[in-house]
């Protein structure tokens, strides 16, 4: 299997490898693919040294898998010239997201969705994947009327220069405007300022959990609102939700759906002082629940918190076990079209 990844010297491309190498995926040829400023940069997979290439010069190679985490643009412009030549594209950007003839996957919910025609698909945002992945079987349940989601959300969501501005920040050290991810200090702080402000005054990040909450459940009549808020934390996205059913449910039925979902671990015992935290959820590729408990202010409404590492199942994790589906049934390795 004939491997590219795209954009590999970034954040969540470092995990993408991280996560190709501890699941042992069949890549028996490695493509690292960078932007021109990182063409010619070695970097390590699987104990091997590589050095950057170009886009085009990864298109030239014909990939059978390239995973994306590129950016919206870069995947606006690339993916399609992968996806001519017959590779099979998984992209983490926003690009593709909401393109209705793209599916959007999270494989404990909706991968069986996928065919082999499927040339881009799509990797849901992450504190939309992990709220997703505990929310589609209760959905299938109880069937879920509306949701209020507040999120704090890691800084590593934001990037290499969010993480060097903690840093800073964290040493004491002065910065220049022009070498701060945020408009403000981040340690000791919370931004309610998750991406950029649109029209309606939301977020774009907020607008995210409505709109690719509603395609991956299938549902377009969900009532949804969210506030995200960027916290000085490197380990994971942190959710609270707060769910209204349509059908009466049980605090009980809730954690036993839950427990029996893969990929989900719940952590809920108060009395031992027991709850997901990103703290614990970072490097994991789980997403963890607690704090589950009814609320008594609606009818049929629940509370949880749901904690992920958001490099990992938000992300590079995600895309990885897509790739993998792609593998075990097959969908991916099959004659390309000739340049």
């Amino acid at each position: 299997m004939k491997v590219a990844v795209v954009g590999v010297t970034g954040l969540v491309g470092t995990v993408m490898c991280q996560v190709l190498e501890e699941q042992k995926f069949p890549v028996t040829e490695f493509l690292a693919v960078a932007s021109d400023r990182s063409i010619g940069k070695e970097i390590t997979f699987n104990g091997k040294k590589y050095a950057c290439m170009s886009m085009a010069t990864a298109v030239s190679e014909r990939p059978d898998i390239a995973i994306f985490s590129a950016g919206g643009s870069v995947s606006k412009e690339w993916a399609p010239k992968f996806a001519e030549v017959g590779t099979t594209v998984v992209d983490n950007s926003s690009a593709w997201r909401m393109d209705p003839d793209k599916k959007l996957i999270v494989p404990e919910i909706n991968a069986g969705e996928l065919t082999e025609n499927d040339k881009i698909i799509a990797n849901p945002n992450c504190s939309t994947i992990q709220m997703v992945a505990a929310l589609a079987p209760l959905h299938n349940a109880f069937g879920i009327k509306r949701l209020v989601i507040s999120t704090y959300q890691s800084i590593t969501g934001t990037g290499v220069k969010a993480v060097n501005q903690y840093e800073s920040e964290k040493a004491g050290k002065k910065q220049l405007p022009d070498e701060m991810a945020y408009h403000y200090q981040i340690l000791d702080n919370c931004l309610p300022h998750c991406d950029i402000f649109l029209e309606n005054d939301y977020t774009k990040e907020e607008m995210k959990l409505v709109h690719e909450t509603r395609k991956i459940l299938g549902d377009n009549t969900l009532g949804i609102t969210a506030t995200a808020v960027r916290v000085p934390v490197q380990g994971g996205h942190s959710e609270c939700v707060n769910v209204e059913f349509h059908k009466p449910y049980t605090v009980e039925e809730v954690k036993s759906i839950l427990e029996a979902t893969d990929g989900v671990i719940v952590q809920d015992d108060i009395k031992a002082n027991k709850y997901p935290m990103p703290l614990y959820a970072k490097h994991k590729d789980e997403v963890f629940v607690g704090r589950i408990r009814r609320d008594d202010s609606a009818e049929n409404a629940l509370n949880l918190w749901i904690v992920a590492d958001n490099l990992r199942k938000g992300a590079a994790t995600n895309a990885v076990q897509i790739a993998q589906y792609l593998v075990a049934k097959k969908l991916v390795g099959a004659q390309k079209m000739t340049v």
